[in-house]
C-alpha cells in the first residue's frame, strides 16, 4: 500500500479543481489532483464559457485549444416570441463567451495543472482517512492512500467529499439534471427556449441550444426541482419532444437527424444546503453549488472557486475556510440569495413559471429589460459597464435584496457563508423552508 503526503488533495479535475491545483502548484504547493475519470472524458454541459470564464483564463495566460466566440443570446418565450439579450464588454470581462466541449476544455486545464507540478492520480476516493478527528485524505479503490494538509473537494455536485465532511444537507439542496446531445446543424446565436409542454403549463426548468465549434450545435434541456431527485428523469424523457419544439420555431431543419447520444448529469442549483468550507476541507464547482440557480451556468464560478479556494490556503493556512468563505460571501452572496429565492419559489409553480416567462419576453418589457436582464442573468453586474443597462440591472439587484434579506434564504446565506461555527443541521444552518 502506497503512502504519499501531500501539502494539498483535490478531488476531481474539472474546470474547479484543475484551476485550485494550478493556482497552488504556481506557489510551489505540493498538490495531488485525483480524478475518478482518465482524460480527455465528457461531461454534460451546455460548453459555453461566459465573460467572466475568458478573463480568468486570459489572466492565467492560458489559451483554449479552439472554441467559437458567442456574444449576444436569444430567449424564446413560451409564445414563441424572442428577446435578444445583447453581450457588452465590462470593466472586468470581455463582451463575448466561448463555446467549447467540456472533451477539449477540461482536458487542456488539466494538463495545464500537471504542466505546473500537481501530480495526477487516476482513481476514486473510498475510504476517508482521518487524523485528530479531522478529514486527512482518502484511500482510492485501489488501496493507495493520499493524504494532505488540506482537502479541496471539485468532485462534482454529488460530491463523495461534500458528503463526507458533513457539508451538505441533501433535503435542502435545489437540484436540477441537465440532459445534452449534439446534432450537425448549424445555429447563428445562443439561444435559451422556455417551453410549455402544455399551454400555461411550463416545463420546470428550460432548453437551449447552442452553436458548437465545429459548425454543429449542443442542444439540451434541464429540469428544476427541489430535493426529490426523481424528477430528474423527465428531462431525458421529454427531450425528444422538445426537439420537435425546436423544429417547430425552426431551430432545427426537419430532415436534421436524431442525435445518436445523450449524457445527463445533475446540478446543484445554488448554494442552498451546502456549506462550502469548514476546518481543513474546502468545496468547489458543483461540489459548492456554485452554479447560477436562474440558468444554470458554472464553468465560470468553477474556476473563480477553485481560484478563492487556492488563495485561501495560500494566505490563511491556518484557518483556509473563513476567508474562503467571505471571499465567496463578497462575490457571490448578493445574487445567489436572490437568484436561489425566485428558484426556489417558482420550483412546482408550473403557471407562475409559464406567466413569468410570457412577461419577460412580450414585446415591451422584453424589450426595455433585454441590456439589464442580460447583465442580471449573467451574473455579470460587478465591474459592468457604466450605461442604462447597467443601472437596469443595478434596480433588479437592489429591489431583489430588499425583498429577500428578511427571509430564511437570505439569513441562511448569510449565516452558512459568514459565521459557520456551528454543525450543519443548527438553527441557524437549517436551510430555507419548503415552498
Amino acid at each position: 500500500m502506497s503512502r504519499v503526503r501531500f501539502d494539498v488533495l483535490i478531488v476531481g479535475s474539472g474546470p474547479a479543481g484543475s484551476f485550485a491545483a494550478l493556482t497552488l502548484a504556481r506557489q510551489g504547493a505540493r498538490v495531488a489532483l485525483l480524478d475518478k475519470a482518465a482524460f480527455p472524458r465528457d461531461k454534460a454541459c451546455g460548453d459555453l464559457v461566459g465573460p467572466r470564464g475568458i478573463q480568468m483564463l486570459t489572466d492565467i495566460g492560458h489559451s483554449l485549444p479552439g472554441g467559437l466566440n458567442v456574444g449576444d443570446m436569444i430567449v424564446v418565450g413560451p409564445t414563441g416570441r424572442r428577446v435578444r439579450l445583447p453581450s457588452a464588454a465590462g470593466h472586468t470581462y470581455p463582451g463575448h463567451g466561448i463555446t467549447i466541449t467540456r472533451v477539449a476544455f477540461d482536458a487542456s486545464l488539466q494538463n495545464a495543472a500537471v504542466e505546473a507540478g500537481a501530480i495526477l492520480f487516476t482513481g476514486r476516493a473510498d475510504r476517508p482517512l482521518e487524523a485528530d478527528g479531522r478529514l486527512d485524505g482518502f484511500q482510492t479503490a485501489d488501496g493507495r492512500e493520499l493524504r494532505a494538509d488540506f482537502v479541496i473537494g471539485a468532485d462534482g455536485a454529488t460530491s463523495h467529499v461534500a458528503a463526507t465532511a458533513g457539508l451538505v444537507e441533501a433535503d435542502k439542496v435545489l437540484w436540477g439534471f441537465a440532459v445534452r446531445a449534439y446534432l450537425n446543424q448549424p445555429v447563428e446565436l445562443p439561444a435559451i427556449v422556455l417551453w410549455e409542454q402544455r399551454r400555461w403549463r411550463a416545463f420546470p426548468g428550460y432548453g437551449w441550444i447552442f452553436p458548437a465549434a465545429d459548425g454543429g450545435a449542443n442542444v439540451g434541456l434541464g429540469i428544476a426541482m427541489r430535493s426529490n431527485r426523481s424528477e430528474g428523469a423527465g428531462a431525458v424523457r421529454m427531450l425528444p419532444a422538445f426537439l420537435d419544439h425546436l423544429r417547430a420555431l425552426g431551430f432545427i431543419d426537419r430532415a436534421t437527424p436524431e442525435p445518436s447520444r445523450r449524457l445527463g448529469g445533475w446540478l446543484k442549483m445554488g448554494m442552498i444546503g451546502t456549506t462550502p468550507a469548514r476546518d481543513r476541507t474546502l468545496l468547489v464547482g458543483d461540489a459548492a453549488g456554485l452554479v447560477n440557480p436562474l440558468q444554470g451556468e458554472g464553468i465560470s464560478q468553477a474556476m473563480g472557486s477553485g481560484k478563492a479556494a487556492a488563495n485561501a490556503i495560500l494566505r490563511a493556512p491556518g484557518n483556509p475556510a473563513d476567508l474562503y468563505r467571505t471571499t465567496l460571501a463578497s462575490a457571490h452572496l448578493p445574487y445567489q440569495r436572490i437568484a436561489g429565492a425566485v428558484h426556489a419559489a417558482l420550483v412546482g409553480r408550473p403557471t407562475a413559471v409559464a406567466a413569468a416567462g410570457r412577461a419577460i419576453t412580450s414585446p415591451g418589457i422584453g424589450a426595455a429589460l433585454a441590456g439589464g436582464w442580460s447583465i442580471f442573468w449573467n451574473e455579470l453586474l460587478d465591474g459592468a459597464p457604466t450605461s442604462r443597462e447597467r443601472t437596469v440591472a443595478a434596480a433588479v439587484t437592489s429591489l431583489g435584496d430588499r425583498l429577500t434579506v428578511r427571509s430564511h434564504t437570505a439569513r441562511w446565506f448569510a449565516d452558512v457563508l459568514l459565521e459557520d461555527n456551528s454543525p450543519i443541521g443548527s438553527p441557524r444552518s437549517a436551510g430555507p423552508p419548503a415552498n
